[in-house]
């Protein structure tokens, strides 16, 4: 008990330590798993994934990456555009990330269960030095 007494800040700093190593864990289920620019062009390229950009359309307009889908997030529940085939991956996008988060959580709860976001957003793309259309 007194090695408890004595070490609490110990104690204390080895459970928050240990919470923010599940915490990805945790929250990734709720909005699918997030893929980093680099795996989303593998994802586009091998495994027929579609981009779809939750973005108003002014900002698509600023740029997209080539052959996105755009349907702004408060469209995505009753979107035409959305693919049949609910197995092909979607890579959801934003500018920033934290649209495309919710999106894809809105998407998994519609069927579609291979659904990614992209890490960083439009930011993280460009970033990457990866192209973006106008």
């Amino acid at each position: 008990m007194d090695f408890f007494i004595n070490n609490w800040i110990l104690i204390l700093a080895a459970f928050v330590s240990g919470g923010l190593l599940v915490w990805p864990l945790v929250t990734r289920g709720a909005a699918g798993s997030t893929v980093s620019p680099s795996e989303a062009v593998r994802l586009i390229n091998r495994e027929k994934g579609v981009v779809i950009d939750v973005c108003e359309p002014d900002e698509f307009a600023k740029g997209h990456i080539k052959d996105a889908r755009n349907i702004p997030f408060g469209q995505i529940e009753s979107s035409a555009q959305l693919p049949s085939n609910k197995a092909l991956p979607l890579i959801v996008v934003c500018a920033t990330g934290a649209r495309a988060s919710r999106a894809a959580a809105t998407l998994r709860k519609a069927g579609y269960q291979n659904t990614h976001v992209l890490a960083g957003g439009m930011a993280g793309w460009r970033e990457a030095n990866l192209p973006v259309e106008k």
